[in-house]
């Protein structure tokens, strides 16, 4: 029972109930209540008296008890920051990771080395977020942005309109490349990699889309599917940057090398020392 419904008290509150459940249960519970009032973090420390109405108490405790079902912070107040970046993200698309990042990072020190590159593709987008933050960030780019899911690209269409970078990304309803034509210098690819059997175990598959989590039998389909197909479209110089489970980096830079024997190909560790890319040069 919360013992007081001023702003310090549902904070005390919050912690406490998240504690056992959350990674970041002071941040979160910031973070939903700010929401819910429709202020910044900062006014909630400048206002620790103040009360809410009865109602946003009630959603707030509404939104706690799903928090400690493990549902995704995100998607009860629509948004996540990615690269500097806010995104508007729904239980269409898959929450947008820190470690996603590194592959932004990796895409962008190589265009400043290949000035002449201005077109690229990010395939599996999303929320727009990989293709956004590449637009907002190397302005000569022209970029492709293709997802399966026409409801994931009504998220991403929005975001590339909230951040003004609709001209240079063109949204494209695919399955993977099968309807595109024309060549790319920079590929981007964030697909399904989590193998079929172990979906149910894992909390991520309880509320975020399958579709973007499940790659398969053994987790590399969609990924073994593009490096096949890719040979028609991926041109020197060129950067292929494909984001995998980490216990298959071995296995994807295998693929890898029997499609493009001659390709400088590099397994890419994420800041926990994890397998997170596989990059591919030619």
């Amino acid at each position: 029972m919360i013992a007081t419904t001023n702003i310090a008290g549902l904070l005390r509150f919050a912690y406490h109930e998240l504690l056992e459940t959350d990674q970041n249960p002071e941040l979160d519970a910031q973070v939903l209540l700010s929401h819910l009032l429709n202020k910044p973090r900062s006014w909630l420390f400048a206002h620790p008296e103040y009360c809410p109405d009865p109602q946003i108490v009630l959603d707030f405790q509404d939104c706690l008890a799903k928090l400690q079902d493990g549902y995704p912070l995100s998607y009860l107040t629509g948004k996540r920051e990615f690269y500097g970046l806010s995104f508007q993200v729904t239980n269409d698309v898959l929450v947008p990771r820190p470690e996603t990042e590194l592959l932004v990072e990796h895409a962008i020190g190589w265009l400043k080395h290949h000035p002449q590159v201005t077109d690229a593709i990010d395939i599996g987008t999303g929320s727009g977020c990989i293709a956004a933050a590449l637009a907002k960030n190397c302005p000569q780019l022209s970029i492709i942005a293709v997802d399966i899911s026409p409801k994931a690209l009504q998220v991403a269409v929005r975001n590339f309109e909230d951040h003004g970078v609709e001209p240079k990304v063109h949204p494209v309803c695919s399955d993977l490349c099968s309807c595109l034509s024309g060549t790319f210098h920079l590929v981007c690819a964030n697909l399904p990699y989590i193998p079929s059997f172990e979906l149910s175990s894992l909390s991520v598959s309880r509320f975020e889309p399958h579709l973007a989590l499940d790659g398969g039998r053994n987790g590399l389909d969609k990924i073994h599917r593009l490096l096949i197909d890719s040979s028609r479209w991926f041109v020197s110089p060129g950067l292929m940057l494909l984001e995998i489970h980490e216990i298959y980096g071995y296995e994807v830079q295998t693929l890898a090398a029997n499609h493009y024997p001659s390709a400088n190909i590099d397994i890419i560790n994420d800041y926990a020392d994890r397998s997170r890319l596989v990059r591919i040069e030619i």
